[in-house]
C-alpha cells in the first residue's frame, strides 16, 4: 500500500471558508479542487485527490457548536 501524502508542499496557501448556516468549516491546501470526501468520523471529512494520492483539504461539520460546548465545559470545570 502506497503512503498518502500529507502537507508535503511547503509554502502552500491555506484557503478556508465558513458556512455559518451549515456551521461548517472548509479548509483547502491551495485552491479548492474536486476530491473524494472521506468521512473519518466526528464530523471531519478528509478531501483526498485520488490521482495525486494526497490530502487536499478538510471539512469540519459543527465547528461553531463544538467550540461553544468546549468553552461551556471549561467554564463549568
Amino acid at each position: 500500500m502506497e503512503a498518502v501524502k500529507l502537507f508535503e508542499k511547503p509554502g502552500e496557501t491555506l484557503n478556508w471558508d465558513y458556512d455559518g448556516e451549515a456551521d461548517t468549516l472548509y479548509l483547502s491546501l491551495g485552491l479548492p479542487k474536486p476530491a473524494l470526501g472521506i468521512d473519518i468520523g466526528d464530523g471531519v471529512i478528509v478531501r483526498y485527490d485520488e490521482q495525486a494520492k494526497e490530502v487536499v483539504g478538510l471539512t469540519i461539520v459543527g465547528v461553531g457548536r463544538r467550540t461553544e460546548l468546549h468553552i461551556q465545559k471549561q467554564k463549568a470545570a
